[in-house]
């Protein structure tokens, strides 16, 4: 574990606040948990730092997560504020099979290169920015969601996939829900819960995961930087609960296609930085 350099860190410290703020903004609009932004800012932030390039995308990762816990709390309290919006019965349900997914997803991040994650995420993140510009795909499957099997099923599959990306899971949520018969509204309030038990295994499961590399920085946890957590983490909470105001009273489809083209712009970068 190298020693702290406070001079590496000043040049980062506005920018990652920033963007925990946008990253706090869209956690309560849209019921994300913000690791889209936060995910691609902490690596090349980590990469400014000298962090090892062969965990730089694994902390990013984790960090991100880290980040999401207190920011995804906050919006799923101003979420509660409003009646009969946040699906609690959903959320216990996959208590279970979400964190198992997380799990999952985890063990796989840990034995996978910097550049392999990087590849997963602009993946995933280009699919996810298609649907954001997109807007509501024309997909039903059923007026109400599946039974308790398939419910699991989805939920394991968005705790693997959100543990890859660093992400709250809320677009993939979002789209299941709606998928099955939920409003957006209710799908945006019932994402903020999902990034809480997405995040918190996740933190727990990159800190173990990297518990003890000699490559880490200063005041890591496994692949959770704490300095960067106690960076962005207040900004993000700050301006959640504003976004859930926001997403009770504005139509999101501008905001929508800003975030996806931001989303592809990310993809877009990792891929090319991996030609």
């Amino acid at each position: 574990m190298f020693p702290i350099d406070l001079s590496l860190w000043a040049p980062v410290i506005l920018t990652l606040v920033a963007a925990s703020m946008l990253g706090g903004l869209l956690a309560g609009l849209f019921g994300v948990g913000g690791g889209a932004i936060f995910v691609p800012v902490l690596y090349l932030s980590f990469i400014l730092m000298k962090v090892d390039p062969a965990i730089a995308m694994h902390m990013s990762i984790g960090t991100s997560l880290a980040i999401i816990v207190p920011t995804a709390l906050r919006s799923l309290a101003a979420h509660r504020k409003h009646p009969d919006t946040v699906d609690m019965r959903l959320l216990r349900e996959w208590l279970i099979a979400v964190p198992l997914g997380v799990v999952a997803g985890t063990m796989v991040a840990a034995y996978s290169s910097t550049a392999a994650l990087q590849a997963i995420f602009a993946v995933i993140a280009f699919v996810l920015a298609l649907k954001m510009i997109i807007g509501r795909l024309p997909l039903h499957f059923g007026d109400d969601l599946p039974g308790l099997a398939g419910r699991s099923v989805a939920g394991f599959v968005i705790g693997v996939l959100s543990a890859l990306m660093g992400i709250g899971g809320g677009v993939l949520n979002n789209t299941f829900m709606t998928a099955w018969g939920r409003s957006m509204h209710q799908a945006v309030a019932t994402s903020s819960g999902v990034g809480v038990i997405i995040a918190i295994p996740g933190l727990i499961s990159f800190a173990v995961a990297g518990w003890g590399d000699p490559r880490l920085p200063a005041l890591s946890l496994g692949y959770v930087s704490l300095i960067a957590t106690l960076i962005a983490a207040p900004a993000s909470m700050l301006v959640a609960p504003i976004g859930a105001r926001l997403a009770h009273r504005l139509s999101k489809r501008r905001l929508q296609v800003a975030f996806g083209l931001f989303l592809m712009t990310v993809a877009l970068q990792f891929v090319w930085g991996l030609i």
